[in-house]
């Protein structure tokens, strides 16, 4: 599946990330936000941001094995908050707007957020519903020409500098799964309220932001794709989210174990490196080992989806399996630095908070689990009274 083509990509993000992320992390991490449209825009010069996207928009026209690449180099970062929000505006809020957008939408929206000129974020969630997309109360009626939205949407990555949001919003009374538009709403529209920058445990460079919508208006020609089709449209983002979210904390995991076995060797207690007690470096054997084999799973699923399959199943391992295992390496890791790794500027101190978030984000670990067990055939029907 890889190509010398994918090296020189892989090779690009590396330096990206090593010129114009790494040194500003600490600076942005305490900040609590980075300067999202500086830094996209200099990711869309280089090509970062549509790189399975169409070529008449500004995007690569490349199959999504380069998006999983990119991904995975940009784990190289050292915090998970700007990449993160990287791969909301790559991956997660532009999808459905690339396949089933007009023309015109494409133009007015996909092509500035491939080109870094505009930032996006993804409104799904709500106070009320996270990973229970179908529970969503935000609701746009019809108005003429126009919708008119009213609802709120709670943390939303990229939310206080984003110019436009990808929204899921109910545009009928009917089924829950068969009632939902995609709609995109400029944030400067009349209406739209960021109400506040929310504090997180980790991803701390990234803004995460609380919105409310009062009577926003926007053309019903913003609708993605066809009117009640929006739930199956965010089912299909979600793969490709899950994936990101996958290959992206492969590498991170990687370097949080390289740090440690290097500190490990340094640290010195009775007598013996910290790393020479058995239990310490054959603990970090098994760590690799586990990276690996996510590492094996997320090539699998990419390898399927660029052939089409359906890999709504692997998707969601991938997922699940990357959210508990980076809680699994990070919290080792972690605990053979000892007091040092208890200190909140430390990396792997910031690990250990930042990829929390993999197993809640995107589709908690229990949805993971109840979408796996459907597609087995494991799980149980509900009871209808």
């Amino acid at each position: 599946m890889w190509t010398p083509e994918h090296e020189l990509l892989r090779q690009t993000v590396r330096n990206f990330v090593d010129k114009e992320i790494n040194p500003y992390v600490d600076e942005w991490e305490e900040a609590g936000i980075f300067p999202a449209h500086d830094l996209f825009r200099k990711a869309g010069a280089l090509g970062l941001l549509g790189l399975s996207r169409p070529e008449e928009y500004g995007g690569g026209g490349l199959d999504y094995s380069y998006s999983v690449a990119a991904a995975e180099e940009l784990g190289t970062a050292h915090c998970g908050g700007v990449t993160m929000a990287m791969g909301v505006q790559s991956d997660m809020a532009t999808p459905a707007l690339a396949t089933f957008g007009s023309d015109e939408l494409r133009r007015e929206f996909l092509a500035p957020a491939i080109a870094g000129e505009m930032v996006a974020c993804l409104g799904v969630s709500e106070a009320g519903a996270g990973s229970d997309v179908a529970s969503i109360q935000t609701r746009a009626r019809k108005d003429g020409g126009d919708y008119v939205i009213n609802g709120s949407k709670l943390w939303i990555t990229n939310g206080i500098q984003a110019d436009w949001m990808c929204a899921l919003v109910n545009t009928s009374d009917g089924k829950p799964h068969e009632n939902k538009s995609l709609i995109i709403i400029p944030m400067d529209t009349p209406g739209v309220v960021r109400r506040r920058k929310l504090d997180k445990l980790g991803m701390r460079s990234s803004d995460t932001a609380e919105i409310y919508f009062d009577d926003v208006r926007v053309p019903q020609r913003y609708r993605i794709g066809d009117e009640g089709l929006g739930f199956m449209y965010q089912m299909l983002q979600f793969q490709e989210e899950r994936l990101w979210g996958a290959a992206n904390l492969i590498k991170g995991l990687e370097g949080i174990i390289a740090e440690t076995i290097e500190y490990t060797r340094q640290r010195k207690a009775f007598g013996a490196s910290i790393l020479d007690n058995q239990v310490v470096h054959y603990r970090l054997a098994e760590l690799s080992t586990e990276v690996e084999a996510l590492r094996a799973l997320v090539y699998r699923a990419t390898e399927q989806y660029v052939a089409g399959e359906n890999v709504v199943r692997l998707a969601s391992m991938a997922k699940l399996k990357a959210g508990r295992l980076g809680r699994e390496v990070t919290d080792a890791c972690l605990q053979y630095w000892g007091g040092m790794g208890y200190m909140w500027e430390t990396r792997v101190a910031r690990a250990y908070r930042d990829v929390r978030l993999v197993s809640i984000g995107g589709g908690a670990d229990e949805v993971m689990l109840s979408i796996i067990c459907k597609l087995d055939g494991t799980l149980p029907r509900r009871r209808r009274d």
